[in-house]
């Protein structure tokens, strides 16, 4: 659904961000009454120190008035977590182990919201009511979030893409796996259970990938440390395979510049424990298989339409026929490797 926003920033440079569910306001002058009683502080302070290029976080919830403001708005479809926590310690460590940030975010995550928090402070007005999408925390109910975003397809610009914006994606999916798998890595975080700490990698890294190294990392997404989250290949597989055959079944939708999340929680069920060893590295040794007789909690999620078009939507792009070809050449590729990785290939 759709927020709108109140932004204020003080003089402290605290930025103080006040959401009502779908509010419509005739005027600026009406502020007041549209926030009313029915809106809620979601994040308090956010202050900026541009010479040390970190902010010092505290995020107020008010838990009551959260819950039942957006439950009235969306009776029966909401379910909010209002257990958010702040936590100072290190959970993060770079390809190489080291701790480049000790603080509790991915370093790419933390690197966007900074700029995302710079460009509302610069463009915030007090006076006005900003309008925001409400998105889904797709990973709040896992303890130790383990995120693949894949970028589907093996095109990536949409119809409405200038020609240099054109050239520009055709350069990046020539050389990357995007022309010769239909799918590359855009970011991962994966929790290694040897060290506590979350192996990240960012989009610059899944563009460098030969085939090869886009199946190493597959196979290192499901790799906590110790062994190979074997447990984690069926279900994962399954979803994979019912949207791969929903994907073929459409006339029109082409969903360039989509992204697919392949999520887990990288807290293992006991019945999948094993020994840790400190010592193990994935990079120099192959993992070992467990074989969990718990069934693993996955998730697999489409996200990012904004350049998808379809027969008959709103925007006036090309009309396609029959199914997105590089989007079904993707997830095949993508099912084949993780089928492979299943088989011990």
């Amino acid at each position: 659904g759709i927020v709108s926003v109140h932004l204020k920033k003080d003089s402290l440079g605290n930025l103080t961000l006040i959401a009502s569910p779908s509010l419509q306001t005739e005027s600026c002058g009406r502020l007041d009454n549209a926030i009313g009683n029915s809106s809620v502080t979601i994040w308090h302070k956010y202050k900026w120190a541009a010479s040390t290029g970190s902010e010092h976080t505290l995020v107020k919830w008010s838990h009551p008035q959260l819950t039942k403001t957006f439950k009235d708005s969306c009776p029966g479809k909401m379910l909010l977590r209002t257990d958010l926590q702040y936590c100072p310690d290190s959970l993060l460590e770079d390809a190489n182990r080291n701790q480049p940030e000790r603080n509790s975010y991915n370093p790419w995550g933390l690197h966007c919201h900074r700029q995302h928090l710079n460009r509302m402070s610069s463009k915030h007005n007090e006076n006005k009511l900003h309008q925001f999408l409400l998105l889904e925390n797709v990973v709040s109910k896992y303890n130790y979030p383990c995120i693949l975003d894949l970028k589907m397809g093996t095109r990536q610009h949409g119809d409405d893409a200038s020609e240099e914006k054109k050239a520009r994606h055709i350069k990046k999916c020539e050389q990357s796996t995007s022309a010769s798998l239909g799918v590359r890595v855009c970011g991962m975080q994966v929790y290694q259970a040897d060290t506590g700490h979350f192996l990240c990698k960012d989009k610059y890294y899944g563009r460098k990938l030969s085939p090869e190294g886009f199946r190493q990392t597959l196979r290192q997404f499901l790799c906590n440390g110790n062994h190979l989250r074997t447990d984690l290949l069926e279900p994962i597989i399954q979803r994979l395979k019912a949207l791969l055959s929903v994907i073929r079944k459409q006339s029109s939708y082409r969903f360039y510049s989509s992204s697919l999340l392949i999520i887990y929680d990288g807290q293992e069920p006991k019945e999948n424990t094993a020994p840790l060893d400190n010592h193990l590295h994935f990079q120099k040794t192959n993992c070992t298989t467990s074989h969990g007789t718990q069934h693993a909690r996955v998730d697999v999620r489409m996200i990012d339409f904004a350049h998808t078009t379809f027969k008959g939507s709103k925007c006036n792009h090309t009309t396609y026929d029959g199914p997105d070809h590089g989007y079904i050449f993707g997830l095949e590729n993508l099912i084949k490797i993780l089928q492979n990785i299943s088989e011990g290939k």
